[in-house]
Formats: C-alpha cells, structure tokens, sequence
C-alpha cells in the first residue's frame, strides 16, 4: 500500500515536474518574444526619431541659413545706411545728389533737346545754373530758360525732426525759423543768379530732393507765397516737380499752336493780297485778249475786203483775157 501510495506521489511529482518545465518555456519563448517585439518598437522608433530629428535639424540648417543671410543683408544695408549717412553729410556731396536725383527725373519726363545742364543764362555771365528746361522764345531760335536749381538743407531738416522726436516744442518752433530763412536765402540766390528775362522766364523753380521736407516747407503759413511773390521762386518737390513740367508742356504746347496759327494767318492774308494782284493781273489780260479779239475782228474784215477786191481783180482779168481772143 505504501510503495503504491509512493508511486503515486512520485509520479505526481514527475507531472508537475514536466509542467513546471512546460510552463517555464512556454514563458521563455512568450518573454524572447516580447523582447523582440521591443527590440522592433525600439527600432521602429528609433528609425521614425531619427528622421523626425533629421528633418527638425535641416529646418533649424535652412532657418539659420535663412538667418545668416538676413544678418548679411541687414549687415550691408547697415553698411549701406552708414555710407548714405557719410554721403549725405558732406555738404557738397549731399548738393550732388540732390543734382544727380534732378537730373534722373528730368532725363525721365523730358528728351535731351528739351533741357539744359550747367546752363549760362546771363549773357557774358560765369553763374550758371544746374538745369534748366528749354522753352520756345517769341522771337528768332534763341530758346527762353526755365531755371531749375536743387538745395538740400538737411541740417535745418534734422533739427526739425529731432525736436519733433524729442517733444521739444521750443526747438521745433527754433528749427523751423531756420528752415524758412535758409529756404528764402536760397531763393534769393537763385534770382540773383539765374532770372533774367527775356533771356529767362521771369520766374524759378528751387528742387528739395525729399517729399517730407517739401512738405514741411510747405506747410508753414505765407510762405510759398512770399517766395513766389518777392523772390519769384517756386518750391517744387519729386512729385511736384513732375506736374509742373507737364503743365508747362501743356502750356508750351497751345503756345506752339498759337504761334503757328498766326502763321497760318498771315499766310492766308499774303494769298489774299496775291489773290487780288491775280485778279488785277486776269482783269488787265481779259482787256488785253477783248483788244486783240477786237483786232483780229478788224484784221478779218480787211482780209475779207482785200479777197473781194482780189475777186473783182481777177473777175476784169478774166474778161481782158476773153476780149482779146474775140479780137
């Protein structure tokens, strides 16, 4: 009974031995085979992280990159900035400018043969003015000039702006004193200078290379009219400039037409004076042709006499000839 009952037990011992070793492997292969799917997890993300991570860093390249050329452009327009600023504060490079940004716009709305540059308007005179647009004189070839003169104060103009920025309201009233008097000195110059009619038009026009400070001239109270009116200068800007010029193309225009229209007038009253030495001249001629008709008239008839005396003439020597052979 008991070696059965042993029997017994041992080979229930056997049974779960060889399940335990079932179960174990059955868990060794479940484990090896979440590791590899782990190990593929890991990879599959591994592979997806390093693309996301190489994509992020070319986007940060081309985001620097993008940078560094924006650095660079900044860099040179600072540069740039920096030289205009040194242009623009040289008093006779900043006059060149000015000279230079006229010309462009002139060369623009004008032909070469329609303006002039460095242009003598006095006669026997060495002033001479920077441009001047050519206007058709009212007599002869000799042109009528139209003086175009550019004055940057950029000094005055900064002030301005600076006590503007400052909230200075005293150094901006003080900026804008010194703004008018230079512009009213440089008119004066300018029609000291190069107005002189009739070689010239009896006014001028004084060119202020930026729009703000055209504006500003502008704006201050009388002043445009004391210019026109004492100085007989005119403020034009880049803008302003360009109306100007076309309204004096314009005027210059009906000026030509007027022009030619007396022409035409003149011409037609030297056709009517012709006309009636033409018809003089064919009065005299039908007088002359009645004359000769009636001439010719008297001319006929004589012929007409003369072959009737030449008729009987022949007639009595016909009857001559027939009495002598009777005899």
């Amino acid at each position: 009974m008991e070696t059965i009952l042993l029997g017994a037990v041992l080979c229930a011992l056997i049974f779960l031995i060889v399940m335990l070793y079932q179960l174990q492997k059955a868990l060794g292969d479940r484990e090896e085979l979440q590791q590899q799917q782990a190990r593929e997890d890991a990879d599959r993300l591994r592979d997806s992280l390093d693309q996301k991570v190489t994509l992020s860093m070319s986007v940060v390249s081309d985001r620097l990159a993008m940078v560094n050329r924006s650095l660079g452009s900044m860099q040179s327009l600072a540069q740039g900035v920096g030289d205009l600023k040194k242009v623009l504060t040289n008093v006779k490079n900043r006059g060149i400018w000015g000279e230079m940004q006229l010309g462009n716009l002139l060369g623009d709305m004008l032909a070469p043969e329609q303006y002039g540059t460095n242009v003598a308007i006095r006669p026997r005179s060495q002033e001479r003015v920077e441009f001047a647009i050519r206007l058709p004189g009212r007599t002869g070839d000799a042109p009528v000039w139209l003086p175009i003169d550019a004055k940057f104060p950029l000094e005055d103009y900064q002030r301005l702006v600076q006590a503007r920025e400052d909230g200075d309201k005293d150094g901006e009233t003080l900026a804008l004193k010194q703004l008018e008097i230079r512009l009213k000195s440089e008119a004066k110059d300018i029609r000291d200078k190069y107005i002189a009619p009739p070689y010239s038009t009896d006014f001028g026009l004084l060119y202020l290379p930026l729009e703000g400070l055209f504006a500003e001239a502008v704006s201050r109270p009388g002043l445009m009219n004391e210019l026109q009116r004492k100085y007989r200068v005119t403020l034009v800007g880049p803008t302003t400039l360009a109306a100007v010029v076309n309204s004096l193309q314009m005027g210059f225009r009906t000026l030509v037409v007027q022009k030619q229209t007396s022409q035409v007038w003149r011409l037609v009253a030297q056709i009517n004076t012709d006309l009636g030495a033409f018809e003089t001249a064919v009065e005299r001629a039908e007088k002359k042709l009645a004359e000769a008709q009636s001439a010719m008239e008297s001319v006929g008839d004589r012929t007409r006499i003369l072959k009737k005396h030449l008729d009987r003439a022949e007639k009595f020597t016909k009857a001559l000839d027939n009495t002598n052979d009777n005899d």
